[in-house]
């Protein structure tokens, strides 16, 4: 497929000059979002460890091995020098798997513009601290909560980089933050809303993994649409729950990042973490679904952080524990949908 030209004119910054940005990480969604602002009329650094994936992107626009069959933009380029690529940018956006983020991040401290805001892209819930990826940014990279945003929603990378008409949420407890993301990226394809909810916008990012990785499980052993809508349904109170106990706004899950975003992971062949789930349900182990996969399913590795994090909390999350149980505990697959129906009778209510 071939890339149109900017599709947007070029955006500007405060000084008139087209804005300057940078993405961390070269897989499918980091290369999207850099495909994203290119056509929104930023000019675009992506920076990734594979010399081979960035000299591809650099001299031939392409990725064909997180991004296959796609043109990028010809005002992306690309480099294996993280500190080059974020020290002008004034958007930086960091789209590596979220068990990695402190890692990659820490080296950069003091590297960035004063004025720079950094936007996670990530999905996740961090072990060991139980920590969202926004709060992960901050903290290694030492920025105020102004100068961090949150991009999330219904936004499968291969629909997007087709073109494919969508909309997101760009989330920060700053207005200015939030507004100048959603200029950065908006164009003909691609629609931002603003939200100040930046703890509900990432929980539904991260705990949707989870439920789409059960409805997964629920399809590979045959189990129908029944069953699908039921696991979304209460996979949305689920998030719903942990999210308002975290002081999240209500208005935040049946919106874009919630039940959008929800819906679309948990349908979508595309959805690695359903995708994996799948292969669960019909019988493979955890190591061998992953590399059947391909890519990070986020939900592996940010079930057990979520769980914990709702069991200090005192919420109930059943799918989570039940994906934890099947992930790390030996539940066979089979009594997954039983556990979940075998739960005590009670009123279908949010906050219960």
């Amino acid at each position: 497929m071939t890339a149109p030209d900017q599709l947007s004119g070029q955006t500007s910054d405060q000084n008139g000059e087209t804005l300057r940005t940078a993405v961390l990480g070269t897989g499918s969604w980091g290369t999207t979002f850099a495909a994203v602002l290119a056509d929104a009329g930023c000019d675009v650094t992506v920076w990734g460890r594979s010399a081979a994936v960035v000299r591809q992107i650099a001299d031939q626009h392409r990725n064909e091995a997180y991004l296959p069959g796609i043109d990028l933009p010809a005002s992306v380029t690309a480099t294996t020098d993280a500190r080059a690529a974020v020290a002008h940018a004034r958007i930086v956006a960091v789209a590596v798997p979220s068990q990695v983020a402190r890692d990659t991040l820490a080296p950069l401290r003091g590297a960035l513009r004063d004025d720079a805001v950094v936007v996670s892209l990530m999905k996740g819930v961090e072990l060991g601290t139980d920590k969202r990826m926004s709060e992960v940014v901050a903290e290694t990279l030492d920025l105020p909560d102004e100068r961090v945003a949150v991009v999330s929603g219904p936004n499968l990378a291969r629909e997007i980089a087709r073109h494919q008409p969508t909309a997101t949420v760009v989330a920060s407890t700053s207005p200015d933050t939030a507004a100048l993301v959603a200029r950065a990226v908006a164009s003909s394809y691609f629609r931002p809303y603003t939200n100040p909810d930046v703890v509900g916008v990432e929980l539904c990012g991260a705990v949707k993994n989870v439920i789409a990785l059960a409805v997964g499980i629920s399809q590979g052993r045959g189990l129908g649409y029944n069953t699908m809508a039921t696991v979304i349904t209460r996979g949305l109170v689920e998030i719903t729950r942990l999210g308002l106990a975290l002081g999240a706004t209500p208005e935040t899950f049946p919106g874009l990042a919630g039940m959008g975003d929800l819906m679309a992971t948990c349908a979508s062949p595309d959805s690695r973490n359903h995708t994996l789930g799948g292969h669960i349900g019909r019988g493979m182990g955890l190591d061998e679904a992953i590399a059947a996969t391909g890519g990070t399913a986020e939900a592996v590795k940010t079930c057990r952080p979520v769980l914990e994090l709702a069991r200090r909390l005192g919420i109930e999350m059943p799918i989570t524990e039940a994906v934890v149980k099947v992930l790390y505990e030996g539940l066979p697959v089979d009594q997954l949908a039983p556990m979940l129906l075998s739960r005590p009778r009670r009123a279908e209510v949010v906050g219960r």
